[in-house]
């Protein structure tokens, strides 16, 4: 079970305790396959004990600390104790401790991985999402992610984008609409696409993709408040944005740059003037940040 502390600040975190504790619960099941940790069984004593400091190998931005502590609290049915040293989104250096764990070994050892898979993952989403915002710094431009997520993973994988300043986009097909290329041929139009969605769902949130500016205008006309535009230079980006303008009618209207999107191009793209850039890297291809796990031995006598 989380522990009281754990599940305090999964909370304030955004994230739903319970549904945090059946990833850690199902990830834990698939390390063990319905047995035990034979190695770490057969090596260490049942009543030995340590402490396990969890430390960053790499600059970057944290991410996951009570996530990886849950792990701790499932394994050890709450017998290990947590000291959280970092809060989640604060830049780290090598060396810096994330969180002490003191336990039994047994339990620190059958936690160590899956601990660090999830906490390295998730700091290595936070990291890149920071140096994308970090590229767009005071151009007015935030950074969204998409669904390419992990499956299973989705909402702690757009809450390390929040870690790392980004923002989120929608969470799942229900919570808003997204008219993209595909719809639009089947509707028989952009136009046509987006007016199905607002006849169905009148108060859902509704994004219309557009390839061309031809498709721009026209789009804002029929009550489009956020344009996401597909694949389009920054010359596009500057056009689009000077065809909707800032002023009525238009004035609600944001777009949203996506497509092929690197972050050498993050502020070329910024400084076009849209409100968003779309990248779906933050979650699909960021590398893990390095964290480590090293045991220091409890003496005899110790508790």
């Amino acid at each position: 079970m989380i522990s009281p502390r754990t599940v305090q600040l999964l909370s304030a975190a955004g994230l739903d305790p319970g549904h945090v504790e059946r990833i850690v619960r199902n990830a834990v099941d698939e390390d063990l396959d319905g047995g035990l940790d034979v190695t770490t069984v057969a090596t260490v004593g049942e009543t030995a004990r340590a402490v396990a400091d969890f430390a960053s190998r790499a600059p970057g931005v944290a991410a996951g600390i009570p996530v990886a502590a849950a792990v701790l609290d499932v394994v050890s049915d709450g017998d290990a104790e947590i000291e959280f040293r970092v809060e989640d989104g604060a830049r780290v250096e090598p060396g810096t401790v994330l969180f002490t764990a003191s336990g039994r070994v047994r339990d620190l050892l059958t936690s160590e991985r899956t601990a660090l898979n999830l906490l390295s993952h998730l700091s290595g989403i936070a990291t890149v999402t920071r140096r994308w915002v970090d590229a767009v710094e005071g151009t007015g431009a935030k950074i969204r992610d998409t669904r390419k997520t992990t499956p299973g993973l989705r909402r702690l994988e757009k809450y390390a984008v929040r870690c790392g300043g980004g923002v989120n986009h929608r969470m799942s097909l229900s919570d808003a609409a997204m008219v993209k290329d595909n719809h639009v041929v089947a509707a028989g139009g952009v136009i046509a696409a987006f007016d199905a969605v607002r006849k169905r769902w009148p108060d859902l949130p509704i994004e219309v993709e557009v390839d061309s500016l031809d498709q721009l205008l026209p789009a804002v006309d029929a009550g489009v408040e956020l344009v996401l535009l597909d694949n389009f230079t920054p010359e596009r980006m500057r056009a689009a944005v000077l065809l909707v303008g800032r002023n009525e009618p238009y004035g609600r209207t944001r777009l949203e740059a996506s497509g092929g999107l690197t972050l050498d191009q993050a502020r070329a793209a910024a400084e076009t003037g849209v409100d968003y850039l779309s990248v779906g890297a933050l979650t699909h291809s960021a590398p893990i940040l390095d964290v480590g796990c090293d045991f220091r031995p409890v003496p005899p006598g110790a508790t």
